[in-house]
């Protein structure tokens, strides 16, 4: 029997299908194949942190980092960077901390 998975998929993953008795068929992607497949695994993380709950949830929200630790990585940068852009916009603009919900702005001049 075949499974087709056309999708990337961390490094160990072709190890333990071998180590289940089947065979995996693997190919190297180039850059921009590769820039892609992140750009899509990270939409797939996205949908399963938004479908999980509990400790099921922070295993996709940390599924979720270690993708975007290699979409970083292509930018020439990395995790602890894209963490301290986080941390200066949260004090220029805030963060989320108090929940708020902006439904609407008046332009009192436009009326």
């Amino acid at each position: 029997m075949e499974k087709i998975y056309n999708k990337l998929v961390r490094d160990k993953i072709p190890e333990i299908i071998k180590g289940n008795g089947e065979n995996p068929i693997i190919r190297t992607l180039n850059d921009n194949e590769y820039k892609k497949e992140l750009e899509k695994k990270l939409n797939e993380e996205y949908e399963e942190v938004l479908n999980a709950t509990g400790k099921d949830r922070l295993e996709e929200l940390a599924d979720m980092v270690e993708v975007i630790k290699y979409l970083a990585k292509i930018e020439n940068s990395s995790l602890s960077e894209i963490i301290k852009l986080s941390e200066a916009k949260s004090m220029k603009r805030g963060a989320f901390d108090k929940k708020i919900f902006l439904e609407k702005v008046i332009d009192e001049d436009r009326k």
